[in-house]
């Protein structure tokens, strides 16, 4: 075992025992979360490398998005 696993197992160890069930779900849990982070962050990269992203203008998209609101309420009336 390498120095920061030695370190998780004795923190355990000083748990009562009715604690350390919830305490190692919780650790995995987080871990889970970061993978899935890195792979989100990777993808997102890869995105960038490959030059699938553009320039997002913020106003543009909100004025595209209102301008096709007003269009499907004027279709439903």
């Amino acid at each position: 075992m390498n120095t920061t696993t030695q370190k998780a197992a004795k923190a355990l160890e000083l748990l009562p025992e009715d604690m350390r069930k919830a305490a190692v779900a919780y650790i995995i849990e987080q871990a889970e979360k970061l993978r899935t982070l890195k792979a989100l962050v990777r993808e997102g990269l890869d995105d960038v490398e490959a030059g699938r992203v553009t320039k997002w203008n913020l106003k543009e998209f909100l004025r595209e998005a209102r301008s096709a609101h007003t269009r499907t309420r004027k279709k439903t009336r």
